[in-house]
């Protein structure tokens, strides 16, 4: 198990990424993971989303599948913290979200691909009367 570093120092696990300390005159405490290793872990081919395992920008991001080990390119639309999610598909109005292979929320307006997935424009599965 290795680990990816803050700037902050605060060490974050991960068994497959080498460490990376970013600059200590970083602005804010952003995480980066070497180059080539994926910025979304998705957990079961037909999900709706992925988490970023990293900060994301905007432009190309690599998708990997944790049940299938398939790697996907995916035009990233705007920036995704990490442990964000990310739309690997366009989501209409009111349509289920599904990650795990199961439904974990309903949308709250369309949700284009590579665009990020929070609060703002999803509600919990779990209460269906979430607003």
């Amino acid at each position: 198990m290795v680990g990816v570093k803050t700037v902050s120092g605060r060490e974050l696990h991960s068994p497959s990424v080498e460490p990376q300390l970013l600059g200590a005159d970083a602005p804010d405490q952003r995480v980066a993971a070497p180059v080539g290793a994926p910025h979304f872990l998705a957990h079961r081919e037909g999900d709706h989303v992925a988490v970023a395992v990293q900060d994301v920008e905007p432009g190309p991001g690599r998708v990997l599948y944790m049940d299938s080990s398939r790697a996907i390119e995916l035009a990233v639309q705007e920036p995704v913290p990490l442990g964000h999610k990310v739309a690997l598909t366009d989501l209409p109005g009111i349509a289920e979200v599904v990650e795990y292979g199961v439904r974990i929320g309903l949308t709250r307006e369309p949700i284009a691909q590579g665009r990020l997935v929070h609060v703002h424009n999803i509600r919990s599965a779990r209460w269906q009367k979430s607003e």
